[in-house]
């Protein structure tokens, strides 16, 4: 790159003042082109200056913020990378939990206004999960087991109940056991409660706060260096209404 540019300086410096002036006046054009092509292209975003009080100029940047760690974090290589997955994966499915909470309330609020009848509540649980289906079946289909295990978790804090009580209030308590027994296959237990003072929970506790402080992208940029991918949801409410029985 440096060398074109000498070269294109160059040419324009040994033109000769021979020629007539509509020629020399081309190629200087036609060198000063090859110099402007030869530059790298501006990039970023410029400083700016203001004047102090004497008059001086003082130039002025902006920084993006940065995560900086609390001292006496210690953790071995293995558990620098587990934390890292859990922060890529807490960053894949909160957002999730947090629509789920905002669609499990409406639901409650839906059958205690207008599901008088059993039946009625029945077939408006039936349409709730075919309407959840339609949304995120394809999204969940994606995800792995770890963010799966996590996404259990968040439900839990942000519901209030774990899936297993999830399972048995809106189905029954024979879904319930059945899944359970499932989880149980793949070593995990849907009846653990959310506990944010221990354990993995704890680590999840600290990045719900992290993330509601607003901070949350700063701290993913100082983990991975690159933004957090955003998970984005179409569709925060449902759509799905009480079919009232005819009398």
């Amino acid at each position: 790159m440096l060398i074109s540019v000498l070269t294109s300086l160059a040419a324009i410096l040994l033109l000769p003042a021979a020629p007539a002036r509509a020629q020399g006046q081309e190629a200087r054009q036609g060198a000063l082109e090859a110099v402007r092509q030869a530059r790298r292209p501006v990039r970023g975003t410029p400083m700016y200056f203001e004047l102090d009080a004497q008059g001086d100029t003082v130039f002025m940047e902006t920084l993006d913020p940065v995560w900086i760690f609390p001292r006496g974090r210690r953790m071995r290589d293995g558990d620098w990378r587990k934390y890292y997955k859990l922060v890529y994966n807490f960053n894949r499915v909160y957002p999730y939990a947090l629509v789920g909470r905002k669609m499990m309330a409406q639901v409650d609020s839906t059958l205690a206004a207008d599901a008088s009848k059993r039946s009625e509540r029945n077939r408006y649980i039936n349409d709730v999960e075919k309407e959840l289906f339609r949304i995120f079946e394809k999204d969940i289909r994606n995800t792995t087991i770890s963010q799966g295990l996590v996404l259990m978790r968040l439900v839990d804090r942000e519901c209030g109940m774990s899936a297993f009580e999830i399972i048995k209030t809106y189905e029954n308590g024979l879904a319930a056991n059945f899944w359970q027994l499932v989880a149980r296959i793949f070593s995990q237990n849907l009846k653990t409660r959310y506990d944010p003072s221990k354990g993995e929970d704890a680590k999840i506790e600290e990045l719900c706060k992290i993330w509601d402080s607003g901070q949350w992208d700063p701290f993913y940029f100082s983990i991975f260096m690159e933004p957090p991918r955003k998970t984005v949801i179409q569709q925060e409410t449902l759509n799905s209404e009480v079919r009232k029985t005819s009398r």
